[in-house]
């Protein structure tokens, strides 16, 4: 496994205690953060709003794209979600995946890939195969656009939303209806989108021999 050829930012609670289970987010950045200089994905706004709540209590963990889309990666990204899930740190019931814009449909695919895993997913500003959208059935959607959004048309994240739905998931759309390609600033911001998270666990009997 190449686990280590992903660089990732992993970002503790203030609170932190070795031994302690925690709630992990698994954060896939946009198209602006891709390189191999980590220190544009620790300026990503993601960490510096998160960094402004009080008492965030989850375990982030973000890789750094190193190729041309999250695609090109998916198997590195594949083995990174199944060693991180292992960690003596991570809660599995409460495993969470994030992401916007090019990290929104890699949010979207890794939860179609691996269901099993997430007890809940937020894509931003994202999209993706609409047609296996019935994998995701088990795994409840927050997904957040702009209605002005020119860069990813807001009908992509409606694609995944409808048919999650239709396929008896469980799946909402927030719309930001000023708001062009940034719509993660405001979810970001918006204390109830992790609040949400933890309201959701993932019951399958993997996550419950956590």
């Amino acid at each position: 496994k190449e686990i280590e050829k992903l660089n990732c930012v992993i970002r503790y609670p203030k609170d932190f205690e070795e031994g302690k289970k925690y709630p992990v987010i698994m954060f896939f950045h946009g198209a602006g953060g891709r390189g191999d200089d980590i220190n544009v994905l620790k300026d990503n706004p993601y960490f510096k709003i998160t960094d402004m709540h009080d008492d965030f209590p989850f375990i982030t963990v973000a890789p750094q794209c190193n190729a041309e889309t999250w695609f090109d990666l998916f198997e590195k990204m594949k083995n990174l979600i199944e060693n991180i899930y292992e960690k003596d740190f991570t809660d599995k019931k409460r495993f969470y995946a994030m992401g916007a814009s090019m990290g929104g449909y890699a949010t979207w695919q890794i939860a179609i890939s691996m269901p099993k895993y997430f007890a809940a997913i937020v894509p931003i500003c994202g999209g993706g195969m609409y047609w296996d959208a019935a994998r995701l059935k088990n795994v409840p959607v927050w997904a957040f656009h702009g209605a002005k959004d020119s860069c990813v048309f807001l009908e992509e994240s409606q694609k995944m939303v409808d048919a999650v739905n239709y396929n008896n998931g469980c799946a909402k759309l927030t719309v930001y209806p000023e708001n062009e390609h940034n719509s993660w600033s405001d979810t970001y911001a918006n204390p109830e989108v992790f609040a949400w998270l933890l309201t959701n666990e993932n019951k399958n009997e993997k996550a419950l021999l956590n």
